[in-house]
């Protein structure tokens, strides 16, 4: 039987045989993530099932150079079913080195937030990562390729919501500058692959603001590295000049496929803040269930996830457990992930799983 993932590695590509000749290529793009958990900590209890991301949009690419991309999305469970775009953007490909964007843009502020959702491993990002609050906003951004990597660099509005026009005219909230690199490093010992990422932002971030809005700078650097069918990520996260103080973070993330279809998918996390009540637990799942605010939090998560046609359709469960402020709380998820549309091009996990036991290559490209 062919494999299911191979036979819909293109879904939501439209065929062109017969299109104009300036248009090279569309895409349609459509993502639905469901999941149900369980949460039980030492101040109370939450559960239930929650549509996480419905999304819809297209992609083009055109005049050989020019990408147009436009993604709305639904609120949770579709409450509204239009609440605004994630990304609305155009970019110029002036060479493989220059590539200029405009628009409703993602902060891509750490490798673990760089990561499409359409290929984490987990229920959700690290508790760092999502203390940061970088999301969507308007911006101007330039990347391209190097030698060994790829570098972006950006300048982003601090706010946005479901008026676009409003989000993109009204820039009155502060703004973010962003940097960040992927740097391929040779001949580490034990591995087959080896990449560094590099990022930092500074924030002016006033009242108006929604986004980057909780540190004034911030930095992290990533360690991702793989070998046949196993691959760890380790990550560094800084923030400062926070109305909570400064916080930091060590994020670890180890993987492994048991078979061409099963993955075992393992975290550790800790992070510390120089206050009091410097961190924020979870929005979903953990501070539903209890789980207040203190200054040191550490979590563990274990899960299996099973990859029916590779990322575009996969089954996940996980368990994890928690502590901050005194409290903890133990949450167990079981996770539905679908999505159409082009691939992710940027290093593991994004769009590559890693090959079965014994094998020491990559499958292609999703």
């Amino acid at each position: 039987m062919e494999d299911l993932g191979a036979v819909l590695n293109d879904l939501g590509l439209v065929p062109l045989d017969h299109g104009p000749s300036w248009l090279q290529e569309l895409w349609l793009l459509g993502r639905y993530h469901g999941q149900y958990h369980w949460a039980e900590g030492s101040n109370g209890a939450d559960e239930g099932f929650e549509t996480r991301r419905a999304r819809y949009g297209f992609q083009a690419r055109l005049l050989e150079r020019m990408t147009i991309h436009a993604q709305m999305i639904s609120g949770r469970d579709f409450e509204p079913f239009y609440n605004g775009f994630t990304e609305l953007w155009v970019s110029w490909r002036f060479d493989p080195r220059f590539v200029l964007t405009v628009g409703q843009q993602k902060h891509r502020f750490t490798h673990d937030r760089n990561v499409s959702s359409r290929y984490l491993n987990y229920l959700e990002r690290a508790l760092l990562t999502n203390l940061f609050r970088a999301d969507y906003t308007p911006a101007i951004n330039v990347s391209g390729e190097l030698d060994r990597g790829t570098y972006y660099a950006g300048l982003f509005s601090n706010a946005t919501g479901r008026d676009l026009v409003a989000a993109f005219t009204e820039l009155n909230s502060g703004y973010s500058l962003i940097g960040g690199i992927y740097h391929e490093l040779d001949s580490v010992p034990g591995v087959q692959s080896a990449h560094l990422h590099l990022t930092a932002y500074g924030s002016t971030a006033n009242e108006h603001a929604t986004n980057l809005n909780v540190f004034e700078k911030g930095v992290s650097s990533a360690l991702i590295l793989t070998r046949g069918p196993a691959s760890l990520i380790g990550e560094v996260t800084g923030g400062f000049g926070g109305e909570r103080g400064n916080a930091a973070g060590l994020n670890l993330q180890p993987a492994c496929f048991l078979t061409d279809r099963l993955q075992l998918a393992l975290r550790y996390q800790i992070a510390g803040s120089d206050q009091p009540e410097g961190l924020l637990p979870q929005v979903r799942y953990e501070s539903p269930a209890g789980l207040l605010p203190g200054d040191l939090y550490q979590a563990g998560y274990a899960g299996l996830n099973y990859y029916i046609a590779r990322h575009r359709l996969k089954l996940m469960s996980g368990v994890e457990y928690a502590t901050l402020g005194g409290q903890d709380v133990w949450t167990a998820s079981t996770m539905f992930r679908f999505y159409f549309g082009p691939h992710s091009g940027t290093v593991f996990p994004t769009n590559n799983l890693l090959q079965k036991q014994g094998r020491t290559d990559f499958l292609e490209h999703d």
